[in-house]
Parts: C-alpha cells; structure tokens; sequence
C-alpha cells in the first residue's frame, strides 16, 4: 500500500487532497491538527505517533523526528535500502505534504513576544519538506495547497506523478524553507541590532509577472520581500491594469517624496524624478500648483499624494492622462471619478515611515545601504554669508531641501512658495543641472531659492543662480572651495546655508 504523510499549517483543500488519496487506496499518517481535521471529517488517518511508536513530547516540539518517518522518507527505492527499512520495521512514505507553522503572520502581530516568536519557528516541518524534496525522484512533495488537485489528476491518470512535476515541486520545496528560515534570520537580525553581517540572506514572494522590465524586450517580474512590513506590493489596487516596471519604480520614488511633508501635498514623478512637487493648504490646490510645475512632463506620469482625495481633486487628476495615482485614501465620489478612467491604475496605502534597506545589483553581487531617512533639522543648519536668509525664504528652503533628495544626482531644485519651479537631475557635473533648472523657472526663478544635493565644486552655480535672481541657496558644503562659492554670494547678495548632509541619490 502507498503511504502519504500530510502535516499542514495551511488547511485549504487538504480535506478533499486526503479523499482523494485514501480513493487511490493510500494509507494516510498524519499529526495534531492535521490529525483532528482529517479524522472529523471522516478522513481514515491513523496518528504519526502509532507509527513511530513514540508520544509526540515538549510540547508538540518533537512530533516526526523519528527514523520511521524520516527512513520511510529519505529511502532510496533499491533492493538495499528497501531491505533496510524491512529489517526495521519501517514502511516507504510517496507522498509527503506539509507546510510550515506560520511564523510570519506570528511575528506581524503587534507586541509579540520572543518567546511566542521562538516558539512559532518549525523544526519538523522543514525537515521532512527537505527529506522528501531531496528525495523527490521517489517522494512527492507538496508545500502548496494548490497543486493539490494537479497531483491528483496525475495519480488517477496514470498511477503515479511525472518526474517534471516532482521536480518542479522540489525546487519550490527548497525554496519554501529558505524563504522561512531567512524570516527567521531577518527577525533575529532586527533584534540583535546587527545591520550588515558576514552574510545577509534575502527571500522574495512573487506578486506577479510583469509584461516586460525597463524596455520590452527584458524580461521582469515583481517580488515582495517575506518579512513583515507593509511596502508597495501590500498596496490595493482599486483600478487599471497592473503595474508596470517602470510604473513600480516612479511610484516607489513618488511615495517616498510625498510622505516628507506634513501639509496637503503632491508630487508628480516622470522617469524616477519628480518633475512637479507642491504644497498647499488643501490637496486640488497641491495638484494644480504640482501639475502646472512642468505640464510638458507631468504628461503621463506618477501622482502621489499625502492626503485623502476628495472628488475635486480626483476631478482635476482624470482630465489628463496620467499614469498611476498613490494615496492613503480616497472618497467615494473621488473613486467614482477615477475608476471611470479605464487605463488609470489608481493605488491606496498606508503611509508610514520608512526602513529597511536598499539594495543595488552589480555584476556578480551587490551593494546595501541605510534607506537615506535623514530629515530638516534647524540645530545642524549654518548660514555661511553675510547675508541672512529673509524668514520668508525660511520655509522654501525646507522645502526645496526635501524636494531636492529625492533628485537623481547631480541635483539642482528652484523653489517658491511651496511649488518647485525647475528641476535639475542626472546631469554629469552641478552647473549643467544647474542651467537646466533654472532655464526651466526662467522669470519665476526671480527671488525664488535653490537647492542642490551636494556642494558646489566651483562659483559657477553662484554666478548662474544670481543671473536669474536667486535670493537663498541651501547645499551640504564641504567642498575646498567653499569660500569662493560664499564669497561669490556676498558679492550678489545672496544668502547660502549649510546643511553638513550630502542627499546623492544614483
């Protein structure tokens, strides 16, 4: 007779997997939970522990480490290791399916203790996932409820499951439990406070596939990384298609710039930079002031906002075509207005603050890094110049700080008022972002303030910036010629501050 061993966390369908087993004629062994379920719905299952002979004991912690689970898994099935296991009593097990005590869901509730942490990490289970998936040449092996019904159809097609469907199954079987145990890495990492070990084991969770990358002729597909956390592949999608891979990546850059600023706010990302970002006292008036920022490349591009949207604003955002909306909410009647728009991927999400790290692939490895989580604070701020900023530059200054970390370096934002005037990004040395910037605030640029994201090498951003009527300048410093670049703004009369903070962003 053929045996199967199922010992699950995940219930969905092992009720109908277990009858259609026990119809082909299996003997079914089972554990606890599993146990109970299958037997109550009158399911022939005989407990784990008549087989080995042994009590399950501490608790549950030792249930099937036992050689007559483990013998009955790992069997070869030759003459030599078939007269092993008839010498000691120990019948072959074909199928095993079993997944894992849910440590995730455990360690995402709020206040959850070490202990009840440690306690929900599985030691059986990926033991016999790992037998049987080395095994799998003999040993089916099944992590996932929905291959259920595939495993059946083999069975009662042909009596047995194809090699190319054992293997597939193995090689998720492999990588269920390394998925698991780099949770469980990623927890106790968080908890020793160690940020960049001697090793660092990442796991991703598919969402979906994408139609293409960056270009379409890449191939691409869109993870969610297994620890616990809310990011962009936890958003709910209330309209459109799905995303894209550049739509993901614009979105991500939009989401972090908006969540910088504590009033009604909007930004609007084209190609990773945001080529509009204002404030204002109510979220229609953010979205006018952001859009008319640079209407030629808002044009298709991301929208982010920090705010509920109302219907006004939703109104305002459907006139164009736009791309993706981000926000933590929306009205009914704003929903109304943006799912009317077919191809408008409209997404809401939480905001909070973020962590974690970033990563960046190079060939054959990577690099990781802090998220660049640094914010405004007035204590580090110097101003360099004999001239003082006006109080009312004050806040623009802080605005255009912001804006201007969120710009692929080299990085140059013209502000005011609270709307960013022209955007600098990506250019291969400060001057060139610098005239690109300007040229694009032209008049506007008029009393308006600058904002770059490292310090300026030459004079020549100071000359460039007083031609148009700079008034303030904000930028980290640090540069050996700094004393031209402050002696050039005493000269124009222009005000520079210090920040003593770098924000490159490549």
């Amino acid at each position: 007779m053929k045996r199967a061993l199922i010992s699950v966390s995940d219930k969905s369908g092992v009720v109908e997997f277990a009858r259609g087993l026990e119809e082909m004629g299996y003997d079914i062994i089972s554990t606890g939970g599993t146990y109970k379920t299958l037997k109550e719905a009158g399911v022939k299952v005989t407990m784990v522990s008549d087989v080995t002979g042994f009590p399950e004991i501490l608790n549950g912690r030792v249930k099937t480490l036992h050689p007559k689970v483990h013998g009955g898994i790992l069997a070869l099935r030759t003459e030599d290791h078939l007269q092993q296991l008839a010498e000691n009593g120990i019948t072959p097990i074909d199928i095993v399916a079993v997944n894992l005590y849910p440590f995730r869901e455990t360690i995402s509730r709020p206040g959850v203790s070490l202990a009840e942490a440690i306690e929900n990490i599985d030691i059986g289970g990926p033991t016999m996932v790992r037998a049987a998936a080395k095994n799998y040449s003999n040993v089916v092996i099944i992590v996932k409820p929905e291959h259920y019904i595939t495993v059946l159809d083999e069975l009662k097609a042909s009596g047995q499951v194809s090699q190319d469907l054992r293997l597939k199954l193995a090689l998720e079987a492999f990588s269920h439990t390394a998925c698991y145990d780099t949770m469980i890495t990623s927890y106790l990492t968080d908890l020793s406070g160690e940020k960049f070990g001697d090793h660092l084991v990442l796991a991703g969770e598919k969402v979906y596939d994408l139609r293409y990358g960056e270009n379409p002729h890449q191939k691409a597909a869109f993870y969610r990384v297994m620890t616990p956390g809310t990011g962009l592949a936890d958003a709910r999608q209330l309209n459109g298609k799905e995303l894209s891979y550049n739509n993901i990546i614009d979105t991500q850059g939009a989401w972090d710039l908006v969540k910088e600023f504590e009033q009604p706010a909007c930004v609007i990302v084209k190609h990773t930079n945001p080529c509009g970002t204002a404030i204002a006292d109510n979220l229609e008036e953010a979205y006018v002031r952001a859009f008319a920022a640079d209407q030629v490349s808002a044009f298709g591009g991301i929208i982010a906002f920090n705010r509920t949207v109302d219907a006004k604003t939703a109104a305002r955002v459907a006139e164009p075509f736009m791309e993706v909306v981000i926000a933590p909410g929306y009205d009914q009647d704003a929903l109304t207005v943006l799912q009317a728009k077919k191809n408008l991927r409209v997404l809401e999400m939480l905001i909070k603050a973020n962590t974690g790290f970033q990563l960046r692939t190079v060939e054959g490895s990577f690099v990781v890094q802090d998220m660049d989580t640094h914010s405004w604070d007035p204590a580090n701020l110097k101003v360099v110049t004999e001239t003082q900023p006006e109080e009312s530059l004050v806040e623009d200054l802080r605005f255009a700080w912001k804006v201007v970390k969120h710009v692929k370096s080299n990085a140059i934002v013209i502000a005011q008022n609270g709307q960013t005037l022209g955007v600098g990004a990506g250019q291969m040395n400060r001057v060139g972002s610098a005239k690109i910037a300007l040229e694009q605030a032209g008049e506007k640029a008029r009393g308006a303030v600058m904002a770059s994201d490292a310090f300026f090498p030459f004079k020549d951003t100071v000359e460039m910036a007083a031609k148009y009527g700079i008034k303030a300048i904000i930028q980290p410093g640090g540069s050996i010629r700094d004393e031209e670049s402050i002696a050039e703004c005493n000269r124009q009369g222009i005000a520079m501050i210090f920040t003593g903070v770098r924000h490159f962003k490549h």
